[in-house]
């Protein structure tokens, strides 16, 4: 996303601030005016319209459109806001979704390292599970991280935003209706404080008309970005709150467990062959990996007769001896409870591995991520391009309207002031 688009919204700050020019000006004229009688008669007899239409309904018509505009641009801006709330809502969510899949699979890692260790076989693979495991809960954490800052961040920037709006339009709308309900009324004496009030308030207006350009095009840059990042996940700027870059380097290490899962089962299975004769209830395993070197992840392909790993301990319940005491204890068919437990936790760890492989192929290929942004920029850009580009609209018509409004009580209180000195000219 460039710095530049921050300066996209400078076509409003350059009317807001030639608009307050000429307010310098007027009101610089006004005073030099004042200080020159002559030249205050002359002026007034160039604006001595005659011929000017109905100012009161003219004023009355302008404050029923500038109220409807207002009411509309605050509407459309809360749309706007809820509708960014729930892009970036969607981004972090799907950041905090891969933050847990983190977890469970790190979690299931400690569980076989624990189990290894327990039972005192494999110590440097066990090792080596829980560095890998530390790495990959750190990548979950700084991810979790990420995304509570910038949630927090993009949330408040976006909230401040929209009560600016409603603080801004709403102080013009009052501006200008106290400007024309004077008018009507015949303050004269406070229309020209009533007229500088309002002069302020449009110079506002427009930089809150450019605030709103800069996020249309943030909204145009951001979608882009999305775009971008389905094309190349591990070199966009989003990478920032999702580090595709960082889960890339978890490939091999998936790889290598769905090989060893894949040689343990038909390790496992090649025994059951050879005690097919001693044990002809024995079900074989489902192997939910495909040959090497590719090891793609297919449980669907398992045989209907075959049996998941985490269901292991059911098959060998029968064949345990959970009585230490017992007859069948002495019989060496039978494998003791602490074995059993063994087997139970082992196989529990791995098929809970399991479970969560599927969402870390997708994590690691960015498929979740990618899933998230294209829902985003299929649901949501549109409607914020379209709702952003609305609202400045909105903003561009009420001040357009208050302007008018302010030029039209000028010329009014000209008039009015050449009348009066007319008047009592000929007196």
């Amino acid at each position: 996303m460039h710095s530049s688009v921050v300066f996209t919204g400078i076509y409003g700050y350059a009317i807001g601030i030639f608009w307050l020019l000429c307010g310098v000006l007027f009101i610089t004229i006004n005073l030099c005016c004042q200080c020159d009688e002559g030249r205050r008669k002359k002026i007034n007899l160039l604006c001595n319209y005659k011929d000017y239409l109905s100012p009161i309904h003219m004023v009355i018509i302008l404050l029923l459109f500038a109220i409807v505009t207002s009411g509309l641009t605050i509407a459309i801006s809360a749309k706007f806001n809820n509708e960014a709330r729930t892009s970036v809502n969607i981004i972090i969510k799907t950041a905090n979704d891969a933050a847990e899949i983190i977890h469970n699979a790190t979690g299931a890692l400690k569980d076989i390292q624990e189990d290894l260790v327990e039972a005192s076989v494999g110590v440097e693979a066990s090792g080596n599970l829980y560095s890998t495991a530390d790495k990959f809960d750190a990548t979950a954490e700084n991810i979790i991280k990420k995304a509570r800052k910038n949630r927090h961040l993009i949330n408040k920037a976006f909230k401040v935003v929209f009560v600016i709006t409603i603080v801004i339009i709403s102080l013009n709308l009052i501006a200008a209706t106290t400007l024309s309900v004077s008018g009507l009324l015949k303050f004269w004496r406070v229309l020209y404080l009533l007229m500088v009030i309002c002069w302020l308030m449009i110079v506002i207006g427009w930089l809150l008309f450019g605030v709103y350009l800069f996020l249309e095009n943030f909204s145009n840059d951001a979608c882009t970005s999305l775009f971008n990042f389905e094309e190349n996940p591990y070199n966009n700027s989003l990478s920032y709150i999702i580090p595709c870059d960082e889960l890339l380097s978890a490939k091999s290490f998936i790889s290598e467990v769905g090989g060893g899962i894949y040689n343990l089962v038909n390790e496992v299975n090649s025994n059951i062959s050879n005690l097919q004769g001693t044990f002809p209830n024995l079900v074989y395993l489902c192997n939910p990996f495909t040959a090497p070197p590719q090891y793609l992840y297919q449980p669907e392909n398992c045989p209907p007769s075959s049996i998941q790993i985490g269901d292991i301990p059911k098959v060998l319940k029968p064949y345990t001896c959970f009585d230490d005491g017992g007859e069948k204890c002495n019989n060496q068919e039978f494998i003791s409870s602490s074995e059993y437990e063994v087997v139970e936790s082992y196989t529990s760890s791995i098929q809970n591995l399991l479970n969560v492989y599927p969402s870390m192929e997708k994590l690691i290929g960015c498929e979740l991520v990618k899933d998230a942004f294209s829902e985003v920029l299929l649901k949501h850009c549109k409607p914020l391009r379209k709702l952003a580009k609305t609202v400045w609209l909105g903003i561009l018509l009420l001040e357009l309207i208050i302007m008018y409004s302010v030029v039209l009580w000028m010329r009014i209180k000209v008039v009015h002031e050449h009348s009066y000195h007319v008047s009592h000219g000929q007196g």
